[in-house]
């Protein structure tokens, strides 16, 4: 019988989201990989049950997740009857939908047919009534943004879902998606873009946006697929994700540029008494406009170095400055 710690609110940090009275944990876990249908049931949950016990209250899913698609939300499923059926309301629960799912025209990206039926099938395979963020995962050049956003809108007056977000959208189409969607009375909550030292997209104009919204925002990959970490510092172990099979990261990726960047940021996480990956985590929430950190975890070890990343002094000026000329090269 599974017990929460009494302590799991007195260290987390939790930040408003956008202008909504959503507040999340600084640290989130995804459920991307090591949740799936081919992975140990126990490691996934021993995982969510830390996580939990150190305050991280919020739980990314999406209908793809796995291998094989779909699993994820049930191994997620299986969690939440076994161990936290009781602590739902104090959990935030999200997934996405925009990816391919089924055959045929109606399997993926974004019409309201995909969506809403979508949502429909996690919901089931998570045993749940609603979930508390639903995301369209990509945009999609072919349904007009209005059906798109009209969706997410039907949704939550459905009371499947009690908030929305977007993935992966431009500053363009953030700004268009709000406005649709503040018309309809249901404001877009959130944006989950890719953030990290190694891909500073968002700079370019989506965080202004997202700002002037008033819309929050959950970074993914801050780690970069596990690069800014001490994983590669000393070349590419056999075990590792580089050197096997995945197709979300390649040797190709881990350049003697890249490394050499990564070694002199260690030096500086050092200095600091952190991991490279700590410091990683405390460079995307730095100043405040993340709104939380999304990690994929493989142990639990990972997820408390994550969340002690937290009680780490803020980044001075001077360590900013060594940063960015480090970035730059």
């Amino acid at each position: 019988m599974y017990n929460a710690s009494s302590t799991r609110y007195d260290k987390m940090t939790y930040n408003r989201t956008g202008r909504s009275g959503l507040r999340l944990p600084a640290i989130s876990l995804g459920l991307w990989h090591n949740f799936g249908g081919i992975d140990t049931f126990e490691n996934g949950r021993a995982m969510v049950r830390r996580a939990f016990d150190l305050g991280i209250t919020h739980f990314d899913l999406s209908n793809n997740y796995g291998p094989p698609a779909g699993s994820a939300e049930e191994t997620f499923g299986q969690i939440l009857q076994k161990d936290l059926a009781s602590y739902r309301d104090e959990l935030i629960i999200s997934t996405k939908a925009g990816y391919y799912m089924w055959p045929g025209p109606y399997g993926e990206w974004g019409s309201k047919k995909y969506l809403v039926s979508s949502l429909d099938q996690s919901l089931k395979r998570m045993g749940l009534d609603y979930v508390d963020i639903y995301y369209h995962h990509r945009p999609d050049p072919n349904t007009p943004l209005e059906e798109t956003m009209a969706a997410l809108d039907l949704l939550v007056r459905q009371g499947k879902t009690l908030y929305v977000g977007i993935s992966n959208y431009s500053a363009e189409d953030t700004r268009k998606a709000s406005e649709i969607l503040r018309q309809l009375g249901t404001p877009c909550l959130i944006h989950q873009p890719n953030y990290s030292m190694l891909s500073r997209w968002i700079e370019d104009g989506l965080q202004d946006v997202l700002d002037e919204e008033g819309i929050g925002s959950i970074v993914f990959s801050p780690l970069e697929k596990g690069i800014l970490t001490d994983r590669y510092l000393n070349g590419i172990a056999a075990d590792s994700r580089a050197a096997g099979p995945s197709v979300f990261l390649s040797e190709k990726e881990l350049t003697e540029d890249v490394l050499g960047k990564v070694r002199k940021l260690n030096d500086l996480a050092a200095a600091r008494g952190q991991k490279m990956s700590q410091l990683a985590l405390s460079w995307v929430l730095r100043g405040g406009r993340v709104t939380s950190a999304l990690i994929g975890a493989s142990k639990v070890s990972q997820i408390e170095d994550a969340v002690a990343s937290l009680n780490a002094p803020e980044l001075s000026a001077e360590e900013l400055e060594q940063i960015e000329v480090i970035l730059r090269g």
